[in-house]
């Protein structure tokens, strides 16, 4: 079985998280994924602490399964030769430059699309075309500080903060892997390719204002921004006697089974907690109160009673916890390959599951050039003109 990506070939020319998530995600639907790196290669391959050789840090390893690793300098004219002969037998190209560079050097969809008028061109950016940011340099904790990411926490807790991990990234990822999929979809009818801009700004502000524009979704306003339950200091996990629950009734039928196990059932008829509106319009009072009860017993003895009771619960994970989760177990989440440099290393599995058949061979997150030879030879380079490009610096592979 192969996956639904089977036959698509993906040229990626990015780095970091938030374009190696995006084809990291086609690829593991079966897409055939060319990871062109400069010299030097991605900077995440020397990002993260624990690796056991140069330029393969785990999050690399994470990040980049499944791909093959052709070294190229583009700054050299047969370097950028090479890039585009790939590119013209491509379905999709994959970018996270900005667009002046990809425009310098014949690499926008105008320039490309000449050459392969089927191409699906996705340019993954930091700010949409047309805005005052447009052009210029983020990272995620750019995106997170601008889009209200970091005003959420502001609201909640007194002060900013980031979410612990490149949230903007994985998101905006997901959403290039998405809009690269329906252009793909529409080809297929149409037969020809199109131009994807996918800006991390627009659609992070369109995530954090989705669920806090409020009652300013109305013009005039009927009242202030944010959504109170989930901007509540409570809206966590809450300490037990021996540790911290996460409980979450929202139903009727789940609320008045949360206030019958806590001892309650009294507050049914309480006009506070009476309803889903009543519980929304009082939910600093309901939050509280979920806080206190909880402490009266420990994490597995409320585990019990509400499941029983059917209420929504689960024990608080430490990212430690994780890889002992009995459900990711149950589901085989993770998985233990031999890698062909660094030895035993755990992956995810792939969350997803297609009926009509999923990827079965898993791909090892390349060396940094270790294909580059391999895929030249597929692009009708002979070995003559490989030995050139090495020669030049044009090229390079790995050991």
């Amino acid at each position: 079985m192969s996956g639904p990506l089977d036959g698509v070939k993906v040229v990626d020319l990015t780095t970091v998280v938030v374009g190696p998530i995006c084809t990291r995600t086609l690829a593991d639907q079966g897409a055939e994924v060319i990871k062109v790196e400069a010299p030097g290669g991605d900077i995440l391959r020397f990002l993260a602490a624990g690796s056991r050789t140069p330029a393969m840090s785990g999050k690399f390893i994470n990040f980049n399964r499944n791909k093959r690793s052709v070294g190229l300098n583009i700054k050299r004219p047969e370097g950028l030769a090479a890039l585009k002969a790939m590119i013209a037998k491509a379905d999709v190209f994959v970018s996270n430059v900005r667009p002046a560079a990809l425009e310098r050097a014949g690499l926008d969809f105008a320039g490309l699309s000449a050459i392969n008028p089927r191409l699906i061109h996705c340019s993954i950016l930091a700010f949409g075309r047309g805005g005052r940011y447009f052009n210029r340099p983020a990272y995620d904790p750019v995106i997170q500080s601008l889009s209200g990411v970091a005003g959420t926490f502001h609201r909640a807790m007194g002060e900013p903060r980031f979410v612990p991990m490149v949230m903007t990234d994985h998101t905006t990822g997901l959403i290039a892997a998405q809009s690269i999929g329906f252009a793909l979809y529409r080809r297929e009818k149409t037969g020809i390719g199109e131009a994807i801009e996918v800006p991390m700004f627009e659609n992070m502000a369109s995530f954090v204002t989705s669920e806090h524009l409020g009652a300013a979704t109305f013009d005039p306003p009927e009242g202030p921004t944010g959504d109170g339950r989930l901007l509540s200091p409570y809206y966590r996990p809450l300490p037990t006697k021996d540790g911290y629950i996460t409980a979450h009734p929202n139903s009727n039928a789940q609320a008045f089974a949360f206030l019958d196990a806590i001892g309650r059932p009294e507050l049914k008829e309480d006009p506070r907690f009476c309803s889903p509106i009543a519980r929304t319009h009082h939910a600093a009072e309901f939050f509280e109160l979920r806080c206190e009860a909880l402490k009266e017993k420990t994490t597995a003895e409320w585990i019990e009673i509400f499941t029983a009771a059917d209420v929504p619960v689960a024990p608080y994970n430490s990212i430690d916890d994780l890889l002992a989760d009995p459900h990711l177990q149950d589901v085989g989440f993770w998985n233990f390959d031999d890698h062909p440099t660094e030895g035993r290393i755990r992956r995810t599995s792939v969350a997803n599951k297609f009926s009509g058949g999923m990827r079965e061979e898993v791909l090892p997150a390349p060396q940094l050039g270790r294909h580059t030879r391999e895929v030249l030879q597929e692009m009708g380079y002979d070995e003559e003109a490989i030995a050139a490009m090495l020669e030049a610096g044009a090229a390079f592979e790995g050991t």
